[in-house]
């Protein structure tokens, strides 16, 4: 970041672009940086800031704008302007950033393990073949079916882990982050990467490359961290 930028913005990571511009951009709404009703930088300007794309930059806005917080105009005057009144964070209260934080480092850990697991494993045809089924499911999967299919999927994986006591872990991880996700809104551009990344973990267990698996599991949660963290933390 040039000493010209403003201070409060962070230029954005590389490997889950769409959802860590939306948390960054969450994080400065509810910190109050763009109060209610305050214009927000020009396009170019923030998307030079955060360092994405004018692309991805319309596409987070976009979806803020779906969820009620932000609004757009055109014209001379018009803009990108954050809503005189922020949406009510779901659930009946504001979870405790560290409650949220804790959790995720918990998948963290134990996810990437049982997907370089599974890739560890000989899988038999049938194991095989159900993984690309539930992943198939899932990919072919309309909004309001995506986070059963999606949570069927990971257990899955855990499941092939061949540790029934990290599938149970896995299980009760994903149970907690299921009740966080239903706080947030449906992002459709989430869901299309989180499909690429599924797809990326699936091939590179079903090719038997640990390391890979692993990393790419770390790089899926890392996207879903992000949201959660933006709406809830």
């Amino acid at each position: 970041m040039s000493s010209s930028e403003p201070p409060w913005v962070r230029p954005v990571r590389s490997g889950n672009v769409f959802e860590e511009t939306t948390e960054h951009l969450l994080r400065l709404l509810h910190l109050g940086t763009f109060p209610p009703g305050a214009k927000l930088p020009a396009e170019r300007e923030l998307a030079e800031s955060l360092r994405v794309s004018r692309t991805t930059l319309r596409e987070v806005l976009g979806e803020l704008q779906k969820a009620g917080y932000v609004t757009v105009s055109r014209g001379r005057y018009g803009g990108t302007h954050v809503a005189p009144t922020l949406p009510p964070r779901r659930g009946e209260e504001a979870l405790d950033p560290a409650e949220v934080d804790d959790l995720l480092t918990l998948r963290a850990i134990v996810e990437p393990a049982a997907a370089g697991l599974a890739a560890a494993r000989d899988l038999s045809i049938e194991q095989r073949q159900r993984l690309r089924d539930v992943a198939g499911d899932c990919a072919a999967a309309g909004v309001e079916q995506y986070r059963p299919l999606d949570a069927r999927l990971h257990l899955t994986l855990a499941e092939l882990s061949g540790s029934p006591s990290l599938a149970g872990v896995v299980a009760d991880v994903r149970d907690r982050v299921t009740a966080m996700l239903d706080r947030i809104p449906l992002l459709p551009p989430n869901l299309a990467h989180s499909t690429d990344q599924h797809e990326t973990v699936v091939a590179a267990v079903l090719a038997g490359r640990q390391a890979e698996a692993r990393e790419a599991m770390g790089e899926h949660l890392e996207g879903t961290a992000s949201l959660l963290r933006g709406f809830l933390a």
